[in-house]
């Protein structure tokens, strides 16, 4: 009898050791495997980074290159203005930087980013020597006036002249497409003649592949169905010293398959307008803007960083800001959703400068 409870006893001890170096192994794996909606980590090549944006987003595209241009070389603009425009003013925003009246000075821009410069509040000028810069508008364009998306052109053609260092400054004006305040795709959208969500218009010309042509380069191949991977993360691990950016919870990121093997990559920052954040229009704009399938051609990670609405401060249509809700620096080094997305590209594998 009691060698028989001996042995049990015996049978528990081993029992209950292989129980618990089986739960340690399974805590250990589950230690080691990444959230669910983490920042994927990447190989990033630091020389090619990029940013585009649409409508606000084209405003938060050139504010991006100018506060940063160290880590964004190539910049993007779909329906928007020059850097500075609106100078923290609504109204100024709602007339001169969009309806073109009276027309954005370029000139006076340009000498204003340059003092801001030389104090620091953004980066050094001369930094943006050998960017490229492709500046897109539509002829039907209602909302953004064809002067103001041409003196954003003439604001870097400006900034040559306010500092030497920039004469391998490449800008491209390109308006000669018919289409309306949306983002233009061969054949996926609404009608491109029209002002409507999701804001993509089936227009006969594929604007992301331009980008891309324009950024990086003739394309290697003709691009195929897009064959990577679309993450969600949480965009809230970025917020810089846990300051409010007016973000949603959640962005997102396109991983080529080469980029996930490790091999060196480049990012694109794709920027969506106003109304055109995911808790409006869905994943319409992250999977059919026609980016995805072009990352895979120029291996390039894509990332869509995604906006709120707010009411406190005031921005009921989930803009990015480019006229001030979120603090007079908004368009600065200082600005909150500018460190933002420096914090959320260090994590995908953009090195610090």
């Amino acid at each position: 009898m009691i060698l028989r409870e001996l042995k049990f006893a015996m049978k528990s001890v081993i029992v209950n050791r292989l129980l618990a170096v089986g739960i340690l192994t399974l805590s250990a794996c589950a230690a080691q495997k990444a959230p669910e909606n983490a920042m994927p980590a990447l190989h990033i090549d630091a020389a090619r980074v990029s940013v585009a944006g649409i409508s606000s987003g084209a405003y938060m595209a050139t504010q991006a290159q100018l506060a940063y241009p160290e880590i964004f070389h190539n910049a993007a603009l779909i329906a928007g203005g020059p850097f500075g425009c609106a100078q923290d003013k609504i109204e100024t925003a709602l007339s001169t930087c969009m309806k073109g009246v009276p027309a954005p000075d370029a000139t006076a821009l340009a000498q204003r980013a340059r003092e801001r410069a030389d104090k620091g509040e953004i980066g050094a000028l001369k930094n943006l020597a050998g960017a490229k810069v492709y500046i897109l508008h539509g002829k039907q364009d209602p909302v953004v006036a064809e002067n103001v998306a041409q003196s954003a052109a003439d604001f870097y053609g400006a900034l040559k002249k306010v500092e030497p260092a920039l004469a391998t400054l490449d800008v491209v004006f390109d308006g000669a497409h018919d289409f309306s305040h949306t983002f233009p795709t061969e054949a996926v959208g609404s009608d491109c003649g029209k002002v409507e969500k999701p804001f993509l218009g089936k227009c006969g010309f594929d604007a992301a592949g331009a980008i891309f042509a324009a950024l990086y380069g003739a394309p290697p191949r003709a691009a195929a169905a897009s064959a990577g991977e679309l993450h969600r993360f949480d965009q809230n691990t970025f917020k810089p010293g846990g300051a409010d950016a007016f973000l949603a919870d959640n962005g997102y990121v396109y991983v080529p398959p080469n980029c996930a093997q490790g091999k060196p990559c480049g990012v694109l920052v794709a920027l969506h307008g106003c109304l055109q954040n995911a808790d409006s229009v869905g994943e319409t704009f992250v999977r059919d803007a026609g980016f995805n399938r072009w990352a895979d051609v120029y291996d390039v990670a894509v990332l869509y960083p995604q906006t709120r609405v707010n009411y406190t401060p005031l921005n009921p249509k989930a803009c990015w800001d480019w006229f001030g809700y979120s603090g007079a620096n908004y368009d600065s080094r200082d600005g909150v959703q500018l460190r933002w997305l420096t914090n959320a590209l260090a994590a995908l594998g953009v090195p610090r400068r």
